[in-house]
């Protein structure tokens, strides 16, 4: 009891929701072939992942491709043996390895947000665009049909080219990298340990928005929606880029707080999330709750940090 209560207190002092910035619609998807080694000892297994740049008029997203398919069969898996449950018990042996951090870019107002789901919750870390300070050198490529021009930094305790095209001009790059008069395509770091590889754009597929949709139900409009375990539980138009509406505004710390709270133990964690939000876990109107069992894997081994001490 004493467990939850403290895991609740640490809930309700990030309890603040995000202020939503306006909403702009995506334009263009750029496409990024992610890699890093993260392990010095096994370089020749870096991890690696599809990424998208969304970019509106006059802000950006950059997600993890790989993890809006993971996420689709994640929660399709988990209502469909919800509902088949007996006794509301499901067991589900899921372990992704695609990111679950999104990065927002707003320039006009200088600012950067970062959402980091853990467990049923969103939380959300703004702060403003870092200072990059850029030196744009003459040379020039075509990358996917596009005019591009280099530049290069230091950054984070690492020393990055870039190659950012100035026909389109809105001042973003993938993960933290802006501040060019153009988007950053491709990228990379000197010792090629962290590599943000240009992989073909695209215009946005603005798709109708449905208004028959009743909120708080699945798309079938019958059932209930499922708190998903693991994932981000935001409904949204992914042509719209904007903050999460239900992201709990945090600091690094609160977050590093909550991250620690859930590695010692998951279940009193999610079970403190479930009360703080006044949810439950119903298998059906009448049907039994559903009970919590999270199992955490082993943590994968970094000892080459994105972000590096500088000397």
């Amino acid at each position: 009891m004493k467990k939850h209560s403290l895991l609740c207190a640490a809930l309700l002092t990030v309890s603040m929701m995000a202020r939503a910035q306006k909403p702009d619609t995506a334009q263009l998807l750029v496409h990024y072939k992610f890699s890093h080694i993260r392990d010095t000892t096994n370089k020749a297994n870096p991890y690696t992942e599809n990424m998208v740049l969304i970019i509106g008029k006059k802000a950006a997203a950059y997600k993890s491709y790989d993890a809006q398919l993971d996420n689709a069969l994640f929660k399709k898996e988990v209502q469909e043996k919800a509902a088949n449950s007996p006794d509301g018990r499901i067991n589900i042996n899921h372990r992704s390895t695609a990111s679950a951090t999104a990065y927002y870019q707003f320039p006009e107002e200088n600012e950067l947000a970062r959402k980091e789901p853990l467990a049923i919750n969103s939380y959300l870390i703004v702060g403003a665009l870092p200072a990059i300070n850029w030196k744009i050198s003459g040379d020039t490529a075509t990358l996917g049909g596009l005019h591009c021009q280099k530049a290069t930094t230091h950054f984070k305790g690492r020393d990055y080219t870039a190659w950012f095209c100035p026909d389109l001009p809105l001042h973003v790059g993938p993960w933290k990298l802006n501040g060019l008069p153009g988007v950053i395509v491709d990228a990379y770091d000197a010792k090629k340990e962290v590599v943000f590889k240009f992989d073909g754009i695209e215009k946005a597929v603005i798709t109708p928005k449905k208004d028959d949709q009743p909120a708080g139900l699945s798309r079938d409009g019958q059932r209930p929606m499922t708190i998903m375990i693991g994932m981000d539980d935001q409904e949204g138009d992914p042509n719209i880029i904007q903050l999460p509406t239900n992201a709990i505004k945090s600091t690094e710390k609160e977050f590093s707080n909550l991250q620690e709270a859930m590695r010692k133990d998951p279940n009193a964690m999610v079970q403190s999330m479930l009360n703080a939000r006044n949810l439950s876990m119903p298998r059906g109107d009448n049907g039994p709750k559903m009970k919590i069992d999270i199992k955490v894997g082993p943590q994968a081994v970094i000892n080459n940090p994105i972000e590096l001490t500088e000397k």
